[in-house]
């Protein structure tokens, strides 16, 4: 069983159901508030560790009563929390999310603590880190330390894979020898220029990243399945179908499971068919940790 470490954000998600989005200026009646413990890299966290993953997590928080029920969520899904940095006098984050009647999301984050995640404390972590088999990390963290953690994984030889969420470009120094990216379709356009949905965009923009020194490239196309490439093979894996009911975490639970898998030496075919079943189980449920699911639920 290998160590995953994954360094990213800590949030609480306000949740409003709606029948559609409102327009710009406008106000509409929603129905049900729900209140979930979220952030990328906590949802990636929890999947990993539902699913029998061995997890470190590494994240800011405030000392306020978002961060202290955050942390006590992650002890009770037997997450190692001691590299989690709390700072006094300040907020944990928080993302405000509706979802319309067919289960798309649309959220808005404040960072808040997530913003002091730095290069220092990732250097006081750093025991931790080089006991790593994989670590897996997302963009809800300052880039100033994701690129120094992409230059640390690369130093020290650990495989690194980011989930380039929410979307922004990425510098060549970052992608340069990185094991693995999985970006959705608008984050693949974002970083490559190149549309995915279009005929034959999946293998040109995976290429296109390949060519900047990314070993391995997944893009995840929401109902249509997930691409791989890599210099050895390329294939499509498509999910179960589902009814869909939220669609919010989806792919923090895909990343999440899928850095249990290939920590585990298990085949790309295998992990990646695994972690779309755990995605598609994941949104016929509200919420973003509360939708993973556990390792039973998908065998």
């Amino acid at each position: 069983m290998g160590k995953i470490v994954v360094v990213g954000s800590s949030n609480t998600d306000m949740v409003v159901k709606t029948p559609r989005f409102p327009e710009p200026g406008e106000t509409i009646l929603g129905g049900d508030f729900f209140m979930f413990p979220g952030g990328k890299g906590a949802n990636q966290a929890v999947a990993a560790a539902r699913v029998g993953g061995e997890v470190s997590f590494i994240c800011s928080l405030g000392d306020d009563i978002f961060g202290k029920n955050s942390l006590d969520g992650y002890t009770k899904e037997k997450i190692n929390t001691s590299s989690v940095l709390v700072t006094a006098n300040t907020p944990s984050g928080v993302a405000l999310i509706t979802v319309n009647a067919s289960g798309e999301n649309e959220i808005v984050v404040a960072s808040g603590a997530n913003a002091l995640l730095s290069e220092e404390h990732l250097e006081s972590a750093s025991g931790m880190l080089n006991q790593a088999t994989m670590v897996l990390t997302q963009l809800e963290t300052p880039m100033a330390t994701v690129e120094f953690l992409a230059q640390r994984c690369r130093e020290t030889g650990i495989p690194l894979i980011i989930n380039p969420a929410p979307a922004q470009k990425l510098t060549d120094e970052t992608l340069k020898g990185l094991y693995l990216i999985t970006p959705n379709e608008t984050e693949t356009r974002i970083l490559t220029g190149i549309d995915p949905s279009e005929e034959g965009g999946a293998e040109k923009a995976s290429a296109y990243l390949l060519e900047k020194g990314v070993q391995n490239v997944i893009i995840t196309l929401g109902k249509r399945g997930a691409y791989f490439h890599n210099a050895e093979k390329q294939f499509l894996s498509k999910p179960p179908v589902v009814m869909a009911v939220d669609t919010t975490a989806a792919g923090d639970v895909f990343n999440g499971v899928l850095t249990v898998c290939l920590s585990q030496n298990k085949s790309w075919e295998e992990s990646i068919a695994f972690a779309n079943k755990a995605a598609a189980l994941s949104v016929t449920r509200m919420g973003a940790q509360a939708s993973a699911p556990y390792l039973d639920e998908i065998n």
